[in-house]
C-alpha cells in the first residue's frame, strides 16, 4: 500500500473478500491487511470512490454483502416508518376523538343532563300505558282520557332533571360556570318539551284529542315548576305540582268519570293568563338559578 492510496491489486482483493477479513485466504497475515485497508478507507474519500466503483463493476462477496445490508436496512426503515405512522395516526385519531368528545360533551352539557334520556323514556312509557288504557276503555266509556288527564304534568319528569343537584352528576361543574343561570335552565327545559310534546301529540291524536286541549296546561305547569324552583328547587317544585294535580284533578276525575272543568275547551284563556303571570315571576327570580342552592 502506498502512503496515499490503496494499490489496485490490494483494493481488488479487498472487494473480493467481502465484509469479513476471514473471507480471504490469500496470505497468512490473519487478515491484517484487511484492517489496514478499512482504516485507510475511513479517511480517504478517493479510495472509497474506487471501492464504490469496483463494487459496482464486480459481483463479489462485498457487493453481495452490501446488497444484503441495504435490503435489511430498507426493511428496518420501512417497518419503523410504518410503526411510527401507525403510532402517529393512532395518537392523532385519539386526540381528535378526545377533542370531539370533549367539545360534544361540553356542548351537550349546556342542553341536557345525563339522566334526561331515562326520564324521557319513563315519560314515553307512561304515555304508552295511558294510550293503551284509553283504547281499551273506548267502547265502555267508563273513564275520561288518561292521556288528557296526565298530559299537563308529564313534562315535569324531565323538567325535574333539568336543574337538580341530585339528578345531575355534573351539577357543581355546571352551576359554577359563567353560563349557569336561568338561560341554561330554559334551554334544558326546551329540550325536555321538544322530546315530550311530539309524543303527547301523537298519543292525543290516537285517543281523539288535539294539542289544543292540553298544550297550554302543559306549558303552564312547566313554567310554574321553574318559577317555584327558584324558591324550593326545581325537583321539589315539579314533584309537588305533579302530586297536587294527580290528587286534586286526576283522582276526582276518574272517580266522577268525567273530564275536569280546567281541561274543557273554553278553559284556555285562564291557562294563558296563568302562564303569562308565572312567566313574569320566573323572569323576576332568574338570579335564583345562579347559586349552588338552586339545585335543592
Amino acid at each position: 500500500m502506498t502512503a496515499e492510496h490503496v494499490p489496485a491489486g490490494l483494493l481488488a482483493r479487498y472487494v473480493a473478500s467481502g465484509t469479513s477479513p476471514g473471507s480471504s485466504h490469500v496470505d497468512d497475515s490473519g487478515g491484517a491487511w484487511w484492517w489496514v485497508v478499512e482504516v485507510h478507507l475511513e479517511h480517504c474519500p478517493v479510495c472509497r470512490d474506487r471501492v464504490r466503483a469496483a463494487v459496482a463493476a464486480d459481483d463479489g462477496l462485498l457487493a453481495a454483502d452490501l446488497r444484503r445490508v441495504r435490503a435489511e436496512l430498507a426493511a428496518v426503515v420501512a417497518t419503523s416508518c410504518a410503526e411510527r405512522a401507525r403510532a402517529t395516526g393512532s395518537l392523532v385519531r385519539s386526540r381528535v376523538r378526545g377533542m370531539f368528545r370533549s367539545r360534544t360533551h361540553g356542548w351537550a352539557r349546556w342542553w341536557v343532563t345525563p339522566v334526561l334520556l331515562p326520564q324521557l323514556g319513563m315519560t314515553a312509557m307512561v304515555v304508552a300505558a295511558a294510550v293503551l288504557l284509553d283504547l281499551a276503555d273506548r267502547a265502555a266509556g267508563r273513564f275520561p282520557s288518561l292521556v288528557l288527564l296526565l298530559a299537563p304534568v308529564l313534562p315535569l319528569l324531565g323538567v325535574a332533571a333539568s336543574w337538580s343537584r341530585g339528578l345531575d352528576p355534573a351539577y357543581e361543574l355546571v352551576v359554577g360556570s359563567p353560563r349557569a343561570g336561568l338561560d341554561l335552565v330554559l334551554r334544558r327545559t326546551v329540550v325536555v318539551l321538544a322530546g315530550v310534546i311530539p309524543v303527547l301529540g301523537i298519543a292525543g291524536l290516537m285517543v281523539g284529542y288535539s294539542p289544543a286541549h292540553w298544550l297550554l296546561p302543559c306549558l303552564a305547569f312547566t313554567v310554574t315548576a321553574l318559577a317555584l324552583g327558584g324558591f324550593v328547587g326545581v325537583q321539589r317544585a315539579a314533584t309537588v305540582l305533579a302530586a297536587a294535580w294527580i290528587v286534586l284533578v286526576v283522582g276526582p276525575s276518574l272517580v266522577a268519570s268525567r273530564l275536569p272543568v280546567v281541561l274543557a275547551a273554553d278553559a284556555w284563556p285562564g291557562w294563558a293568563i296563568a302562564t303569562a303571570a308565572v312567566a313574569v315571576v320566573l323572569a323576576a327570580r332568574g338570579r335564583a338559578f345562579a347559586g349552588m342552592a338552586s339545585g335543592r
